[in-house]
């Protein structure tokens, strides 16, 4: 993020009106959120995309209702006061003649219809520097979900408020109003956070369906870029579907961690500032929440126009849990830290797979008998080569409580072990870090066994 300048966020509002633009009362078909009985849409894998200098939209600074159906999530069964979130069934886009038979909105439309729902996000962090205390703010874009305050953005805009409590987050919308609000929670995997602010009769977005999508069609983009900039609407097209971007960060310990998403590609321009913003189809819909842009290749070429947006189909079912839970459910946890196996290390016969540095007590790794400096090569048929592959593995194929085979090389024997997955929450994750904190805390600083000496980050599960 040092690459970019820093700016306070101020809203400076929306002055007229564009297209008259009026919508007609939604429907309210059955969906997850009110039957659950419809399944997630799978998500496609793409080919990898290496970023150099992949940029979260989120700056730091120091110092819609569209057309369509409705669906309802009920926090509180039988309660009057249920959150509904609206959903579109939009027409399918017809790649060779546009017969415009759908109606798609014009840009002024879609912006006049839009922009009550969309919202700048500050967040702010006090600290004490050499008796000195300094405020800075990061600041970002985001959503309204529902008529009674939920609201959406990404994780990494709100991440300072994560295990901060001294912390506090501001939404502004455009008119001025300007709430608090707390963080209901975040999902840090897929990039993705809910807020709630204590306001009614707000103007939501309406989901989309990005998996209607296709190379080429027009999509718009409202948010704060700079965080100074505040509703600033820009436009594009989809340049491409299905990609896998990764990005890195350090966690609590030092270790650096990745994470890698399946995005949308756009040529919608996107800056620090617009992280959590929505992305809009011609119909008025949000079919992608804009999250980084690319700005270097791998060969220090400058790269613009390469922005990208995480698709609302893989997040649909997210946010519903963090309404519902704080957390997403069902995500299979194992209880351990692993790291790779370098390549000097294979060169002398190590296998390479996912190195196991530390084991949780009471976790189900422990009970299935996992053992420091045991090597992962493999759950049931899916080959396991270093930490990330074992990251992509869990993620994506797997659910707590589910039973699957580990293939562990331990003193260069091949064992089979049988593992019953825990659900990742804040509990199971809490239990891990104590320990590792602990278990540290009484190791020398040069570990005691030969894994621990790679200079290689660890990846939690």
């Amino acid at each position: 993020m040092d690459e970019f300048n820093f700016y306070n966020s101020e809203n400076d509002g929306y002055r007229g009106s564009f297209g008259g633009y009026v919508d007609p009362e939604p429907v309210m078909p059955g969906t997850p959120f009110s039957s659950g009985g419809i399944q997630p849409p799978k998500r496609k894998k793409g080919g990898a995309v290496k970023i150099v200098a992949l940029v979260l939209a989120c700056t730091i600074a120091g110092g819609g209702a569209g057309v369509g159906g409705a669906y309802l999530y009920n926090r509180m069964a039988g309660s009057q006061n249920a959150t509904t979130i609206y959903e579109e069934e939009r027409p399918q886009i017809r790649t060779v003649v546009n017969t415009n038979n759908g109606q798609p909105m014009t840009p002024e439309q879609l912006y006049a219809a839009n922009l009550a729902s969309c919202v700048g996000i500050t967040v702010n962090t006090t600290q004490n520097i050499w008796g000195q205390t300094t405020t800075s703010a990061a600041s970002g874009s985001g959503f309204v979900l529902s008529r009674d305050g939920y609201i959406a953005t990404n994780y990494h805009v709100i991440e300072g408020a994560v295990k901060n409590t001294s912390v506090t987050i501001q939404v502004s919308f455009a008119d001025g109003t300007k709430y608090d609000a707390k963080l209901v929670g975040g999902e840090k995997d897929n990039d993705v956070a809910v807020l709630k602010i204590e306001a009614d009769g707000l103007t939501p977005v309406t989901l989309g369906d990005s998996s209607k999508l296709v190379v080429g069609e027009s999509v718009y983009a409202i948010g704060n870029p700079l965080g100074e900039l505040t509703y600033s609407f820009t436009d594009g097209i989809v340049s491409a579907l299905d990609r896998l971007i990764t990005t890195t960060d350090t966690d609590d310990s030092g270790r650096q961690t990745s994470t890698t998403l399946n995005v949308l590609q756009t040529n919608c321009a996107i800056n620090p500032g617009n992280s959590g913003g929505p992305l809009f189809d011609s119909y008025g819909n949000v079919i992608g929440i804009t999250t980084a842009k690319y700005t270097q290749s791998s060969s220090g070429v400058n790269a613009e126009g390469l922005g990208f947006a995480l698709p609302i189909n893989d997040v649909k079912e997210i946010l519903a849990d963090l309404i519902a839970h704080g957390y997403v459910t069902g995500k299979p946890y194992m209880g351990v830290q692993v790291m790779n196996v370098s390549s000097e290390a294979q060169r002398y016969g190590i296998t390479a797979g996912a190195a196991v540095s530390y084991v949780a007590e009471g976790s189900c790794a422990q009970k299935a008998g996992l053992q420091v400096n045991d090597i992962i090569t493999a759950i049931d048929d899916t080959a396991i080569d270093s930490s990330p592959a074992l990251t992509a593995a869990l993620a994506t194929g797997y659910k707590a409580g589910d039973t699957a085979t580990l293939t562990v090389i331990r003193n260069q024997q091949e064992l089979k072990l049988t593992i019953t997955f825990d659900e990742k929450n804040a509990e199971t994750e809490a239990n891990n870090q104590l320990q590792q904190n602990s278990q540290q805390q009484q190791q020398p600083s040069q570990g005691n066994g030969y894994y621990y000496q790679w200079p290689f980050g660890g990846f939690p599960w």
